[in-house]
């Protein structure tokens, strides 16, 4: 039976999974989730991982922070003034929003705290700084 290699596409069930055991992320419930390894298309610990899989094989795979979303940065946190935000904008603690920068180019943050005249945002990945533990089914090499 062939085992998956660089430059395969391939097709995995996963699921993914926080040291405190909380799912993430799973393809359980939908398609099974098809990337070519080596094109860097998912987190290259699993990619690494699938390497060498026979279809239907299964395996858990623990990938450090460092080399999944990589440290939570300090510096990517920053606090506005409230008054930048429309009025029509209910803000919540955790919700996602897109922010214009000054050079026009959007990026992701998370409302991390919020004050009569201040919000504080998060532009880290929600999972940087965390280790992550996927469970994983080769489902076939296509």
């Amino acid at each position: 039976m062939i085992r998956a290699k660089d430059g395969d596409t391939v097709r995995v069930q996963y699921t993914g999974r926080l040291d405190d055991g909380s799912v993430f992320d799973s393809s359980v419930e939908r398609e099974a989730l098809q990337f070519t390894i080596g094109k860097g298309q998912v987190l290259h610990g699993v990619e690494q991982a699938i390497i060498g899989m026979r279809p239907q094989e299964s395996k858990t795979v623990l990938v450090p922070a460092a080399e999944a979303y990589g440290p939570h940065r300090d510096e990517m946190t920053t606090e506005v003034q409230r008054s930048q935000f429309p009025t029509s904008v209910q803000l919540k603690v955790g919700q996602r929003l897109q922010i214009k920068q000054k050079n026009g180019q959007s990026i992701a943050v998370s409302v991390l705290g919020l004050s009569d005249s201040t919000v504080t945002l998060d532009a880290n990945h929600p999972l940087a700084g965390k280790d992550l533990t996927f469970d994983l089914q080769l489902v076939e090499i296509t």
